[in-house]
């Protein structure tokens, strides 16, 4: 599904300038074909803003070489951004009371960077659940990310997210538990996707609240769940949307905090660096603590970038493919009404009553 440049925004180019599919808009209206209109809200703060801004893009683009996809990228008030970024926001993104007279046929919610202890406190908690209100009744399906979902299966189903002893982050396998529902059509029965937070959601919690479980893994994690009717409402807990080099990012990000002598040594992200790599990495700590100067001895980046593998993107395409399908077969030509008329809002996907 191409998405079509139709404003100035520099991703559209970028993307475009690294083999996307992305459409100008003289070659979107030369082609019969029913366009959609996505949603991306993007709560991340300024150092990956456009990171995760291109990430679910090219996902999104990436998914289907036929419907052509108008993407609003909009964000909410709250996080402080640089003067920079928000001159950024301010030129390339939709503002929210424009996408609301537009209509959305689908969203994409991402994460967000956490500062409070508690969810609720957080300054996009009470404008993302404004935004959820509406999109329940307004748009076909939405589809959350990591601290995302945790915030709305907080607000609207009581779900708490729970502390973990220590960071998950890694790649980590998956078992798709729900085979025959649509938005898991085709995905092989084991696939991995990496995660990286402090808190998790079980699938028992979900599955408590009435809600559906597809995609778990063997000790006792999920990575994909839904709404009680199996579409309406899309839950990630993990980061399908991460490139291959964003955990090894995050990774030196979190050495140069131990460097600095603000946190321990962090452990490797699990299942990522294969021996090799990890020795090499262990050896730059090393190097950097016996130096005079820590900053002074350069991180091997290319190095561990040559080692890594990616082993979840053709997965998520594929998941984004499916839904995205779904999203044109369930809606109209008039956006704003979340279905077509002869859809069941409470079972548009006809799977009737039982959860996964």
């Amino acid at each position: 599904m191409p998405i079509v440049a139709h404003t100035q925004l520099p991703t559209f180019a970028s993307l475009r300038d690294a083999g996307e599919p992305v459409l100008t808009t003289a070659e979107a209206l030369s082609q019969d074909i029913r366009e959609i209109h996505l949603g991306l809200l993007n709560m991340m703060p300024d150092a990956a803003l456009r990171v995760t801004e291109q990430q679910f893009m090219r996902l999104i683009g990436g998914s289907n070489s036929i419907v052509q996809i108008y993407v609003h990228v909009f964000t909410l008030p709250g996080p402080t951004h640089s003067a920079a970024t928000q001159d950024y926001i301010d030129a390339y993104y939709t503002p929210f009371e424009e996408v609301l007279d537009l209509g959305l046929d689908a969203l994409v919610v991402t994460g967000a960077n956490p500062v409070e202890e508690h969810l609720e406190d957080e300054s996009f908690y009470g404008p993302l659940a404004e935004v959820m209100e509406w999109a329940t009744a307004n748009v076909t399906s939405t589809l959350c990310s990591c601290l995302s979902s945790h915030a709305i299966l907080q607000h609207s189903y009581g779900i708490h997210r729970r502390p973990l002893l220590s960071k998950r982050w890694g790649v980590f396998p998956h078992r798709n538990v729900a085979p025959e529902h649509p938005l898991l059509r085709g995905i092989n029965t084991r696939y991995n996707t990496p995660h990286s937070r402090w808190n998790a959601v079980t699938p028992e919690q979900l599955r408590s609240a009435g809600l559906r479980v597809l995609a778990e893994t063997d000790d006792g994690d999920f990575h994909i769940g839904t709404s009680a009717d199996g579409f309406r409402t899309v839950f990630f807990q993990g980061h399908p949307e991460y490139d291959a080099v964003s955990l090894l990012k995050e990774y030196k990000r979190e050495v140069d905090r131990h460097l600095a002598g603000e946190i321990p040594l962090p452990p490797f992200p699990e299942n990522y660096l294969t021996p090799d790599a990890a020795r090499l990495a262990a050896d730059h700590v090393d190097a950097a603590l016996a130096a005079a100067d820590p900053f002074a001895v350069p991180f091997p980046e290319d190095e561990l970038r040559a080692t890594l593998d990616n082993t979840w993107t053709d997965t998520a395409k594929a998941i984004f493919n499916n839904w995205l399908g779904l999203v044109y077969r369930l809606t109209g030509f008039e956006r704003g009404v979340a279905f077509m008329g002869d859809v069941d809002p409470d079972d548009p996907l006809q799977l009737g009553s039982v959860t996964g």
